[in-house]
């Protein structure tokens, strides 16, 4: 944070850097990003998961284990609006959307160890 104040200052008079320097940012809303972050690393990691799956010519297989990571995903996504949502109902859903998809994850592993080759 300290650094980017610095570059941030770096093109402004030295009374007005001064000024900023003695704001008391405490109370400024640090966090707004947060969660837009979050959602969108949950989002880089699911799809790479995805890409890594390696094609096996079996269709069953290959839907499998891309949806796993594409699950993994939603559960990743729906666990950030448990922790910072504010809205009962979304939360609620995402309280759904946890529980099926862990379900449906294992299940789809289950099915894997029973049918990859």
């Amino acid at each position: 944070m300290a650094a980017t104040a610095l570059v941030l200052m770096a093109g402004v008079s030295g009374a007005h850097a001064e000024d900023m320097m003695k704001m008391d940012h405490s109370k400024m809303n640090h966090t707004m990003a947060a969660p837009t972050d979050i959602y969108a690393d949950a989002m880089k990691k699911m799809h790479e998961g995805m890409m890594s799956v390696k094609p096996t010519g079996d269709a069953d297989v290959d839907f499998v284990q891309g949806m796993i990571h594409h699950h993994q995903g939603a559960i990743d996504m729906a666990k950030v609006v448990l922790e910072k949502g504010k809205d009962p109902e979304i939360k609620k859903l995402a309280e759904g959307i946890v529980k099926a998809q862990e379900s449906e994850i294992k299940l789809m592993n289950d099915w894997l160890a029973a049918h990859k080759k």
